[in-house]
């Protein structure tokens, strides 16, 4: 992706945080400076995989498949007396999507915090990671909800499901209906290794540096 891509990917979530009246800690507005003035607190950040993360999953179309994320609270997997838990808000733009993965180690919550509506759909898996035809229950709300294979699953907002390890999910933003503000509640959470993608997925290129960096990224954020 362009850096300048990816500034503007981060002033459309910023948008997003002003008009749902959300604010992030003191960290999240941190710019390049601001991480090197305070390499103690950065590499904690880096190390916690804390802040912002843009990506277009390796497509090269990220307006179709990216996806914006803000990690707020995360351990370190396997740690002791490291948090058991994470919170992200996750900013999904209409249609765009986020491939189909499953996670190994990680349970977690989607919920729909505000705009438009999220589409959802699901798949389980076998202990090798193929797809199996049976249907699925997630909770919807805390409540069983029973769906066929790959069906949508329409969250409004304020509604949430709960999505077990191993279970293949999709989604994106319903076209029409605008940008979708998402909350995401899990098992502490590492992306470097429990994002396993039912399709491979591109090869992630380096930024292109076409002008400099609103905020940098969690993982290079110094330290």
């Amino acid at each position: 992706m362009k850096r300048s891509e990816i500034n503007e990917a981060l002033r459309r979530a910023t948008k997003t945080l002003e008009d749902w009246q959300w604010s992030l800690p003191e960290w999240g507005y941190w710019t390049a400076a601001d991480f090197a003035a305070h390499p103690e607190a950065a590499r904690y950040l880096r190390t916690h995989q804390l802040g912002w993360d843009v990506t277009d999953f390796g497509s090269g179309r990220f307006s179709e498949c990216g996806l914006v994320l803000f990690c707020l609270r995360n351990g370190i997997v396997g740690v002791e007396g490291e948090r058991t838990y994470a919170e992200k808000l996750l900013f999904v733009e209409e249609g765009q999507e986020t491939p189909t993965h499953r996670h190994a180690a990680k349970m977690e919550d989607i919920i729909n915090r505000a705009g438009g509506d999220l589409i959802i759909e699901f798949a389980a898996s076998d202990p090798d990671g193929n797809v199996l035809r049976d249907d699925v229950t997630v909770p919807v709300d805390g409540l069983p909800r029973k769906l066929a294979v790959w069906e949508p699953l329409v969250l409004s907002p304020g509604r949430s499901v709960t999505i077990h390890t191993g279970l293949y999910h999709r989604f994106y933003g319903r076209k029409g209906g605008g940008p979708v503000f998402v909350g995401e509640v899990s098992q502490v959470n590492d992306d470097n290794s429990d994002n396993y993608f039912l399709e491979p997925i591109g090869r992630f290129a380096a930024i292109e540096e076409d002008e400099p960096p609103l905020r940098p990224l969690w993982n290079e954020a110094g330290g």
